[in-house]
């Protein structure tokens, strides 16, 4: 039996990291004209790219552990 994955929580993460690029392409479109705005299209990206890495990191452990208990069943 293979470890199960949790694909809600990677599409959440999908989402985050698409979200991310959108707003890190913003800010390089607005650097020049308004840089508080890209400033903090800025922070938004980093923010979504922290939470994108916090729910594949999730994600990862559970296949870790999942594994490690098969194998000690084994």
């Amino acid at each position: 039996m293979s470890a199960q994955i949790n694909t809600d929580q990677l599409k959440k993460a999908e989402v985050s990291a698409t979200l991310a690029k959108t707003l890190i392409t913003q800010a390089i479109e607005q650097s020049a004209a308004n840089p508080q705005l890209a400033e903090e299209a800025l922070k938004q990206a980093s923010t979504e790219i922290a939470q994108a890495q916090t729910m594949v990191s999730q994600v990862q452990s559970t296949i870790q552990t999942q594994s490690k208990q098969q194998k000690q069943q084994a």
